[in-house]
């Protein structure tokens, strides 16, 4: 497995402008509202990716009892994955359904 840093952390979201507070039970890595992250870590939490372009929710797929965020960075075009929070916009996580 990935060398994982935790960072639950609030931060403004680049693409929405929501602010968003700390999950509280694990990391944070994306906006609850509009699902966009941002493209900052190379490994888990890390912090050291100097890209900091905005990822785009592109899809989900089923991870375990949950699902991960499918994401397309919009700088650099890598593609990424984040787990499902709690709080993240339902509506959202079915639209992303339906695009596979």
């Amino acid at each position: 497995m990935k060398r994982f840093t935790r960072r639950d952390e609030e931060f403004t979201c680049l693409h929405c402008g929501k602010e968003v507070t700390k999950l509280n039970y694990t990391s944070r890595d994306h906006c609850p509202c509009c699902l966009y992250s941002l493209h900052v870590d190379n490994l888990p939490g890390d912090r050291s990716n100097p890209c900091h372009g905005l990822l785009k929710p592109i899809g989900i797929e089923k991870h375990k009892d949950t699902y991960k965020i499918l994401y397309v960075c919009e700088k650099c075009g890598k593609k990424h994955k984040n787990i499902m929070a709690t709080d993240d916009n339902m509506d959202l996580i079915i639209e992303l359904s339906r695009n596979e």
